[in-house]
């Protein structure tokens, strides 16, 4: 068994910051609403009170029993921001909205030395600030453990338990020795072993499918991403012929994309067939151009196609999915689901239709836990280092109705796009890039002739794991190299434009 650590999430949206950071160290961690108490009736080795965006002297501020917790559990805690300010009103120290919000860098100013939780850490540390609420008075039982140049309380604990709290963020990359911090916290503290690793989850996830699956037999739609492509290999090298891979050819793919990749899944062993149905979505999809019915009947082909297919083979008792992580923890919000924004293209009903079981063995997995596993798996480059893609694909990025001929005229702007980021060592330095097609034309000159053609937009941004993203400042040079090569090579085209909108309050998609 692996040592565990529970993140009690207020709504901070550091949340998920905070586990990548601690799963970085080797550490298994979870992250729970701040309302699911039951889920200590496991075995944790500590507990993180997150931050969030609500004040603790609101009506309705988000409540958590901490002194019934604490005393019926007896683990360490770690209370950051919001918790820290929650800790501290419970227990009846001060807190006040500030002046001014906090937001920033901000320097420790006095750090208490032989204190387990600063262990290695310096004055004068950089530490970075979010916060409107400040402790400005520590609760009797409770001492102080650092102060910045513009707060007075920085760091706390109770003075007779392993009770800490913090007013910085020390996920974050501006804190500078916010990961010896959490180590301190996660190790030093709660006594937590460091053997999470990619070589251990194959082994115990190889294990744990044989177990779930037996004689049964497994069908997994492969996608050509990363998710899927990992999740196969992993139930390939528990199960092998007892997979079933169906690799769909949707018409909304990328350059030459379901060659290739069908490809590269034959040299890796696994049972995969390719089936192209191009025209038969461009066929329902003809006239369409709400992105929410786009969505809808693109995922409604792939499933009556999928299901198809396999219905041929015998003993199918479970569906194999990439999903991972944070599709998990967006289900279930602090506020309960999520709100809606747009429907997300996995295999709908096609469980229930099929009366099939679910197995999605990278459920734990943050995207980049992901990559260093299929890396583990020796998934190939081509495969492994790409960009993520939308499950409608191209469908999405072709504002308005979808028509064989906009496909492929995109399909060649974006390997242009795409190709021009790799020769320019980019590409591994954007988190996602791609090409839209507009419901717009404009006015041209080619040579001496007046054209009156379309116009693409070209999108690339950074993230971590596609929550929040912002635009890449990506060299002039390169942009115009990139836009003279689409509009003389791609017929169709001659305006090439650069999207620099952020996530939110923009989507990373423009449907």
């Amino acid at each position: 068994m692996h040592s565990k650590i529970v993140i009690f999430d207020f709504g901070s949206q550091y949340t998920q910051l905070i586990a990548r950071r601690i799963r970085e160290l080797n550490v298994y961690c979870e992250i729970h609403p701040y309302n699911q108490l039951e889920v200590l009736k496991e075995d944790f080795n500590g507990i993180i009170l997150s931050g969030s965006p609500f004040s603790v002297l609101q009506d309705d501020a988000l409540q958590f029993p901490i002194k019934e917790t604490i005393e019926k559990y007896k683990l360490p805690v770690l209370a950051v921001c919001y918790g820290a300010q929650y800790l501290a009103h419970v227990y009846d120290g001060k807190v006040e909205r500030s002046s001014k919000r906090e937001y920033g860098r901000a320097y420790l100013d006095f750090v208490e030395p032989t204190n387990k939780l600063f262990k290695n850490i310096t004055s004068k540390s950089q530490v970075w600030m979010s916060h409107g609420d400040s402790v400005l008075e520590l609760p009797p039982q409770f001492e102080l453990l650092a102060t910045t140049d513009s707060i007075p309380v920085a760091a706390f604990k109770e003075k007779n338990s392993e009770i800490y709290a913090i007013q910085f963020h020390p996920e974050v990359t501006h804190t500078s020795e916010g990961t010896t911090l959490l180590k301190n916290f996660v190790v030093n503290i709660c006594g937590c072993t460091q053997d999470w690793t990619p070589l251990s989850f194959i082994e115990e996830t190889v294990n744990d499918i044989k177990k779930k699956v037996g004689s049964d037999n497994v069908v997994l739609g492969l996608s050509g991403g990363v998710d899927s492509s990992v999740a196969a290999l992993l139930l390939h090298k528990a199960i092998g012929k007892q997979l079933y891979c169906i690799f769909v050819n949707n018409g909304l793919l990328r350059y030459k994309e379901f060659d290739t990749v069908l490809d590269s899944y034959k040299d890796l062993g696994l049972n995969v067939k390719g089936i192209d149905a191009a025209e038969i979505f461009y066929s329902e999809l003809k006239g369409v151009s709400d992105p929410e019915t786009k969505r809808k009947i693109i995922g409604k082909v792939f499933i009556d196609i999928f299901q198809q297919e396999a219905l041929q083979h015998e003993n199918v008792k479970w569906l194999g999915q990439g999903t991972i992580y944070p599709d998990v923890i967006e289900s279930v919000s602090v506020h309960g689901p999520s709100a809606k924004i747009k429907s997300h293209h996995n295999v709908g009903g096609l469980p229930e239709k099929m009366h099939l079981k679910i197995i999605e063995p990278l459920n734990r997995l943050f995207k980049d836990e992901v990559r260093r596993v299929g890396k583990a798996l020796e998934l190939p480059p081509l495969i492994l280092n790409r960009h993520p893609f939308p499950g409608p694909g191209l469908g999405i990025r072709i504002l308005g109705d979808v028509t064989a001929e906009k496909v492929e005229i995109l399909q060649k702007a974006d390997h242009i796009f795409i190709e021009n980021l790799k020769q320019a060592n980019l590409y591994n330095e954007v988190w996602q890039a791609g090409v839209m097609y507009l419901p717009v034309q404009s006015v041209g000159v080619m040579g001496d002739e007046r054209t009156y053609e379309n116009v693409v937009v070209l999108r690339a941004v950074t993230s971590v794991d596609g929550m929040t993203a912002d635009w890449c400042h990506l060299p002039y040079e390169f942009l115009a190299k990139v836009s003279n090569e689409i509009i003389n090579n791609v017929k169709g085209i001659n305006r090439v434009v650069y999207d620099i909108s952020s996530k939110p309050p923009a989507t990373i998609e423009w449907e």
